[in-house]
C-alpha cells in the first residue's frame, strides 16, 4: 500500500517538473540548445502571459521556440534574436519588459493608484475631521419658533 502510494504521488509530480519543449523541438548542440532555453526564459506566452514560451504547452508558445531556435541555427546573437522577436510582437512578449516612456504605465501605474487611493483617504479621513469638529458637543435646544414649526410639520406629516 505504501509503495502504491509512493507511486502515485511520484507520477503526479513528474508532469509539473518537466519543460513544455518537446524533444523534436531541441537543437542538437547542447549549447546552442543552452542559449535558447536561455532566451525561452525571458520571453513571454502570449496566450498564457504568466509562463515562459520554455513552460508553455500553447501551440503559440511552441511556434515562438522553433522560432528561437531557428534564428540561432541561422547565426543570430541572443540579442538579434530578441531584438527580432520584440520588433514582431512588441515588448508585451518580454517576461521582463524595458523601462521606457510607453511602459511607463505598467511600471509606475500601480504605485500611482496606491498613491491616489491613500491621498483619497486622507482627504476622506481630513473632511470628517473638519465635520466632526464643527458639530456642536451638546443638542441646542430649539427656540419656541422653531418648536412651533417642528411641530406643525409633525402634525401634517401624520394627517397624511
Amino acid at each position: 500500500m505504501r509503495r502504491l502510494a509512493f507511486a502515485l504521488l511520484l507520477a503526479l509530480l513528474l508532469p509539473a517538473s518537466a519543460g513544455a519543449v518537446q524533444p523534436d523541438e531541441m537543437l542538437a548542440d547542447p549549447a546552442l540548445e543552452a542559449r535558447a532555453r536561455e532566451i525561452g526564459k525571458e520571453l513571454r506566452c502570449l496566450v498564457c502571459q504568466n509562463e515562459s514560451i520554455d513552460e508553455s504547452n500553447a501551440e503559440l508558445a511552441r511556434d515562438l521556440r522553433l522560432l528561437v531556435r531557428e534564428r540561432i541555427k541561422q547565426g543570430e546573437s541572443n540579442d538579434e534574436v530578441r531584438a527580432f522577436v520584440v520588433q514582431r510582437y512588441g515588448d508585451f512578449v518580454l517576461l521582463n519588459p524595458p523601462v521606457k516612456p510607453s511602459t511607463w504605465i505598467l511600471w509606475y501605474g500601480p504605485a500611482g493608484i496606491l498613491l491616489l487611493g491613500g491621498v483619497g483617504v486622507l482627504l476622506y479621513l481630513r473632511g470628517r475631521r473638519k465635520a466632526a469638529a464643527a458639530m456642536p458637543a451638546e443638542a441646542v435646544p430649539l427656540d419656541p419658533e422653531e418648536r412651533k414649526r417642528l411641530d406643525a410639520l409633525m402634525a401634517e406629516g401624520d394627517s397624511k
